[in-house]
């Protein structure tokens, strides 16, 4: 598949002058709503994982109306809630040389130099604030033992900036935001629509006024409309079909608001996590991660001899392999997730993988447990280890643990700009569903502080820009923009339903997803993205002619509900490898084999390739049209990375 060249594209919202002050000069000459008219503005929010939640919470208790949507029967389970680990913030309680300016430096150099160096700034000077917010919230950080937050090292990081509380991280920070977006409902200002699925964007007059949602439980077809539309619907990860992600995770609401004008920009930059649990059969539906916090503590090895048949406890120290200390001695076992995904492949592929198929490696907390006892291990990853026991039945405080690198976040997603708005006016996008703050490869623990950061903090401050020109005209139920849409929406669940053909809509995903495994994972090539491309329209023409979707539109159909995402993922695949063929680099978690170094390590290429790949939707089966947006390091110098 081919593609046109598009005019370059520019960040018109970026502020310039000195770093450190641009967030705060950007608030400053922001316009602003006044109370009273507030209440007189309309805004919905679609999804209500942190990102969501926070944004929707702090809109309302703004005084704005918010209309909230999620296709979980309650907000608190958003996917949000599986983040384990921990959540950056560059508060130096450790005194350990941690700094806002070094926490820029770390996200910018992490993500391989391909993320906006005024947003990954922001993100820093406003980690502080989260924490801060969180604790105010009852967020019940681990504390040390004078009562003070502690805190842990994650990947990518010399010093210990990562507040925790335990393996629960994501659930507690969620049920913070949970709580304050109750309070809203309560007060009147948010109204909350569950088991609802965004499956449209409405347009009109060049503006985005609205969203077509389908009710999950009686299958109404329906229409609403305000004045901007926020978008916080997390990533799209599942098109892998085997990935971190919950099996409902999506990419139906960004992939409509694509086709309606929303640029994608990144879309090849999916994150292969590598601390997740080896896949065990081809029954699996989805896998399970196991948080990059166990780095702190458990030591990744492999045995030497490619034919090692000893018990792992059996292997003497001289018969291991530790192969990050010994090729990355100044991080360790705290490389980069990408630089652990590729390592672990490489000794995998080498022969020297444990577990069935070969395809694992050890992460092995003896020496912990002889350093510092059980009980203290116990505390700080009980959980986790209680999960892993129960998944695998083999218990990690005797064994090592098994991991494999998975697909687990995206740093691609619908392009925008400073103030968070896309391409399409009154559009914004937050938390993992934009591209904005992570480059080629997102570090660990940086997930939570994006997703708050948007929602508690940005978007409040950027969307009263846009806000200041409205209200809007009224849009009726009888505007043609809007019926239109809906009734795109109606004929496209009439026609999965008809097709009535002879295979599952698993069975197509679970193809797509070991396509894109093969030739668009971890490692890539021209060839293989070829044939991909060569595949993916096929599949696509299959699934329209031979899908069947038993049951009906009218009540709950989740066979229906995932025939509509497998659909819309049997799309992105296409721009996905089509923007990982045209970048013929090796950046982040993307080793591209024609574009290595003599000794196998990536080879980034910035003279060709330091800009935002941004995707123009112009039809299905047509090339679309790509415009480049230049980055530029004033503050940060693009080097070879390395963790020696």
């Amino acid at each position: 598949m081919r593609y046109d060249e598009g005019e370059p594209l520019v960040d018109r919202a970026a502020p310039d002058g000195p770093l450190e002050t641009r967030w705060e000069r950007a608030r400053f000459g922001t316009r602003l709503v006044n109370p009273a008219n507030r209440r007189r503005l309309r805004v919905i929010v679609v999804g209500t994982g942190l990102a969501g939640a926070s944004a929707a919470a702090t809109l309302g208790e703004l005084g704005y109306r918010v209309s909230s949507f999620c296709y979980q029967d309650s907000p608190r389970r958003a996917h949000s809630i599986a983040a384990q680990g921990g959540i950056n913030a560059a508060k130096n309680y450790r005194n350990d040389g941690d700094s806002v300016y070094r926490l820029f430096y770390d996200t910018v150099k992490g993500g391989d130099f391909r993320a906006r160096e005024s947003n990954v700034y922001r993100l820093a000077e406003i980690s502080t604030a989260i924490i801060d917010q969180c604790v105010a919230q009852g967020v019940p950080f681990a504390r040390e033992y004078g009562g003070l937050l502690d805190t842990r090292s994650f990947g990518g990081a010399q010093v210990s900036r990562t507040f925790y509380a335990r393996g629960q991280t994501g659930q507690q920070l969620l049920l913070g935001a949970y709580q304050a977006l109750s309070r809203q409902i309560a007060a009147g200002t948010v109204t909350m629509h569950p088991r609802t699925e965004m499956l449209d964007l409405v347009v009109v007059d060049g503006r985005a006024r609205g969203v077509v949602i389908r009710d999950l439980v009686t299958g109404e077809v329906s229409t609403h409309t305000a004045d901007a539309v926020v978008l916080a619907t997390g990533g799209y990860g599942n098109v892998f079909h085997l990935s971190t992600n919950a099996k409902g995770c999506n990419a139906t609401a960004i992939w409509r608001a694509h086709r309606r004008g929303a640029l994608f920009a990144n879309p090849c930059y999916t994150q292969i996590h590598p601390t997740c649990i080896p896949v065990s059969g081809d029954h699996q539906s989805k896998l399970t991660l196991m948080s990059e916090s166990l780095r702190n503590d458990g030591r990744v090895w492999v045995p030497v001899d490619p034919d090692e048949r000893r018990a792992p406890g059996d292997i003497p120290a001289e018969d291991r392999d530790y192969y990050l200390e010994r090729t990355y001695p100044s991080f360790g076992n705290l490389v980069p997730r990408d630089i652990a995904s590729r390592a672990a492949k490489k000794v995998c592929d080498d022969g020297r993988g444990v577990g069935p198929g070969g395809l694992g490696v050890y992460l092995d907390f003896a020496d912990a447990i002889d350093r510092l006892g059980r009980e203290a291990v116990e505390t700080r990853y009980g959980n986790l280890f209680e999960m892993y026991q129960r998944i695998t039945g083999e218990d990690p405080y005797q064994v090592p643990m098994r991991i494999y690198p998975a697909v687990h976040y995206t740093m691609g997603g619908l392009w925008v700009d400073y103030d968070l708005q896309s391409t399409i006016p009154g559009l914004f996008v937050i938390g993992e569903a934009n591209f904005s703050d992570h480059g080629a490869n997102r570090l660990g623990a940086s997930a939570l502080m994006q997703g708050l950061a948007d929602g508690y903090f940005v978007l409040p401050n950027t969307i009263a820009g846009y806000l200041a020109d409205g209200p809007f005209p009224e849009v009726t139920d009888a505007h043609p923009d809007l019926v239109a849409a809906r009734s795109d929406v109606e004929e496209r669940v009439r026609r999965l339903l008809s097709v009535e053909g002879d295979r599952t809509v698993d069975s197509f995903h679970r193809e797509l997803g070991s396509l894109l495994w093969d030739h668009c994972g971890m490692e890539r090539t021209e060839e293989g993205l070829r044939h991909a491309l060569e595949r993916i329209p096929e599949l696509r023409a299959e699934f329209w002619r031979r899908v069947r979707v038993p049951g009906s539109g009218e009540g709950l159909n989740q066979s229906l509900e995932r025939a509509g995402r497998v659909a819309d993922f049997l799309e992105l695949a296409e721009l996905l490898c089509l923007d990982a063929l045209h970048r013929t680099e090796s950046c982040g978690g993307h080793f591209r084999a024609e574009s290595q170094t003599p000794d196998g390590e990536a080879l980034r290429r910035d003279d060709e390739f330091a800009y935002v790949a941004a995707w123009e939707y112009t039809g299905t089966g047509t090339p679309p049209l790509l415009r480049r947006e230049s980055l530029t390091f004033e503050h940060v110098e693009p080097t070879q990375r390395s963790y020696q």
